[in-house]
């Protein structure tokens, strides 16, 4: 589980929106305040790319691509989502892209509810409920929770109130003392991933929402050890270890140790911004002890 969360106050499932937070193309600037040019040079010396080597990519020249970073030309609408593609730019940023070089966005942001949405939002819904009894759940691009499965439910059922108060954060809960942190055996491993998980989106999204969430929840004081004992894994009841193919969460539940490997799916080529920042998180059995309880879960 990259992140665990639920979708508290109403049914498993449902789809809300998600968090109107903007996510900035650069930090300390607006994107027309700072021009066109440095943000495509920016984003390709992020990318590591050379002038040259994005020239060819783009069908441009060298010389052509110097003159849009220094400001000596203005590149066409055609050009900027391009180049922008080139260098896998984010579909929000390229709008805002777009905005700096005087152009209308291209890519509409449309509301989660929106009935335009709808043939979306079900879909997801029989996703994530067809994958029961296993976790699943969808959250957008700051990791705010638009759906979740009865497999969710079950792993947050006995949490305080107050940490599943909309809107549910996925990572937040994962990571509150509070929350699932004391109940995730390998905790250390798996804060380490989450917070390494968020380090590249910020990276790759440049958000300052979700750079303000990394900081906070990396700040967050590690669960106590103290405490009582804790169920023990296969290994420590003397059975054989299992050979994890991927890094699971091992979380406790009702008296036993689950373990999960993570896997996250988000839409192919997206048109819309809404759609490109959300991502189905499903939770697979790590070994078959897991499998065998939540199967007799749905007996």
């Amino acid at each position: 589980m990259t992140t665990a969360a639920s979708a508290s106050g109403s049914a498993a499932g449902s789809v809300s929106a998600p968090s109107s937070a903007s996510v900035s193309a650069s930090v300390g600037a607006s994107p027309v305040d700072k021009g066109v040019g440095p943000l495509l040079r920016g984003w390709r010396e992020q990318r590591r790319v050379s002038q040259l080597e994005l020239a060819l990519r783009a069908g441009s020249s060298a010389r052509h691509i110097s003159f849009i970073e220094t400001g000596r030309s203005r590149p066409s609408e055609e050009m900027v989502l391009r180049l922008a593609e080139h260098l896998d730019v984010p579909v929000r940023e390229r709008n805002s892209l777009l905005l700096a070089a005087g152009y209308a966005p291209h890519y509409p942001e449309t509301p989660l509810d929106d009935p335009a949405l709808e043939a979306l939002r079900e879909g997801m819904e029989r996703l994530i409920q067809g994958y029961e009894p296993y976790p699943a759940f969808v959250v957008d691009a700051t990791y705010n929770v638009v759906a979740a499965n009865r497999g969710i439910a079950m792993l947050l059922e006995t949490l305080p109130e107050h940490l599943l108060a909309p809107p549910l954060n996925a990572m937040r809960l994962t990571l509150h003392p509070e929350g699932l942190a004391p109940r995730i055996r390998n905790l250390r491993e798996w804060r380490g991933h989450l917070l390494a998980q968020m380090e590249r989106e910020i990276a790759l999204r440049r958000s300052e929402p979700l750079r303000a969430l990394y900081e906070e929840v990396a700040a967050y004081p590690h669960p106590s050890l103290e405490g009582p004992p804790s169920p023990e894994s296969d290994e420590e009841r003397g059975e054989p270890p299992v050979p994890y193919f991927a890094l699971p969460m091992q979380i406790e539940h009702d008296g036993r140790v689950l373990s999960f490997i993570s896997s996250i799916s988000t839409f192919n080529t997206p048109m819309d911004v809404t759609v490109a920042e959300l991502a189905i998180e499903t939770l697979l059995p790590a070994d078959p002890a897991t499998v065998k309880y939540l199967q007799s879960l749905m007996s």
